[in-house]
């Protein structure tokens, strides 16, 4: 969990038209491979660039997580960078009372004394500014990076030259006061580290391409899991609603991966899932047997599964699940698809049509 500040309305109008004055000032004086939180650049842009500099060549990564970013930098560093860049101390010292300024959580007020308060617009524009100067000295020493807010990945041809980059940014981020993560940190081949969720792998041809990182994946099966949860109170239409914002916005980040069947796994996981929830609405038994029933089962196949004693997840992965709830079910609940299945209307196949232990498309 990471803490945000959530500035009050005033104080966020207030930084909102200080970004508006100092961004166009600053951003044209920050380093082109820096891609977060700046206007026209994004993390698509940045995972490309990634891409083109291993299939360049440089085929090793100095992957470089920094601890708790945010909520350790050093107040007295970066108000140094602002004094370079800001004669009016008055806008100074508003800046450095907004670095300041206590947080109220449960009640209590607590002071801040080093960090920038996640939430308020101006945190991103000065985390950028403090990390210009590291992404400036890496372009002195004739080294290739991306850098997307903390998230630093410098590429390079050899293990050994990477190790002796991974030693030369500790120092660069000590002198700035933060601190690398060294269980998140690593030097390995670029295909094994991911980046922003993405992990690059090599194609057909020495051709790098991207795919959704193992991590992300994992994250994304949680978050429908929570979306999905028994205890939530909801019906499925109200389910399939909500899931259906979250997998659109997934899948517009992840348009970029070039590996399609990941995409069709995940979609079948989904709709086992959800079939999943159907059961656990009902009762074992009768209740089985007079839904399943209802929705076109044989008697014979909706007996057999209601008497079986199977858990939940095996029995929504039957054949004859997929008939009581065909894809076509859920297309109609407006249940939006992460993958586009080469052959449309492929005959579903089983070894036991209607049965339990069937196989056919999830």
């Amino acid at each position: 969990m990471r803490q945000l500040g959530i500035p009050t309305v005033l104080d966020r109008l207030i930084q909102q038209c200080i970004l508006q004055v100092l961004q166009p000032i600053w951003d044209p004086t920050f380093h082109k491979n820096s891609y977060g939180f700046r206007p026209g650049k994004s993390a698509h842009q940045a995972i490309c660039h990634a891409q083109q500099l291993v299939q360049d060549g440089r085929g090793y990564c100095v992957d470089v997580d920094l601890e708790k970013f945010f909520d350790r930098v050093n107040h007295d560093v970066l108000m140094d960078q602002v004094r370079k860049r800001v004669a009016d101390k008055r806008l100074v010292d508003l800046i450095r009372r907004y670095l300041r300024a206590g947080m109220l959580d449960q009640g209590l007020s607590t002071e801040r004394t080093e960090g920038t308060p996640q939430g308020g617009p101006l945190s991103p524009l000065l985390a950028n500014l403090l990390l210009n100067e590291v992404d400036w000295e890496l372009e002195k020493r004739g080294l290739s990076f991306v850098r997307y807010a903390d998230d630093c990945n410098v590429y390079l041809g050899s293990r050994r030259a990477a190790e002796r980059t991974m030693q030369t940014m500790g120092k660069l981020m000590g002198n700035l006061r933060l601190r690398i993560n060294r269980d998140k940190s690593a030097v390995a081949r670029a295909t094994e580290r991911k980046f922003l969720g993405y992990r690059l792998w090599i194609g057909p041809g020495r051709l790098v391409k991207r795919s959704v990182a193992p991590q992300a994946a994992a994250k994304f099966k949680q978050r429908v899991r929570e979306l999905t949860g028994r205890s939530r109170g909801r019906s499925t239409e109200q389910t399939v609603g909500e899931l259906g914002q979250y997998l659109r916005g997934w899948k517009s980040y992840f348009s970029l991966a070039d590996t399609a069947r990941i995409f069709l796994e995940l979609d079948g996981w989904i709709r086992r899932r959800l079939r999943m929830t159907y059961l656990k609405q009902w009762k074992r038994g009768k209740t089985w047997y007079r839904e399943l029933t209802a929705r076109g089962l044989s008697q014979h196949a909706a007996a057999s599964i209601a008497s079986h004693s199977r858990g939940y997840w095996a029995m929504a992965g039957s054949s004859g699940l997929k008939i009581a709830f065909p894809n076509s079910h859920f297309d109609s609940l407006g249940l939006p698809q992460l993958g586009v299945p080469r052959l449309r209307n492929r005959p579903v196949r089983s070894r036991t049509p209607g049965g339990v232990g069937g196989r056919g498309r999830n």
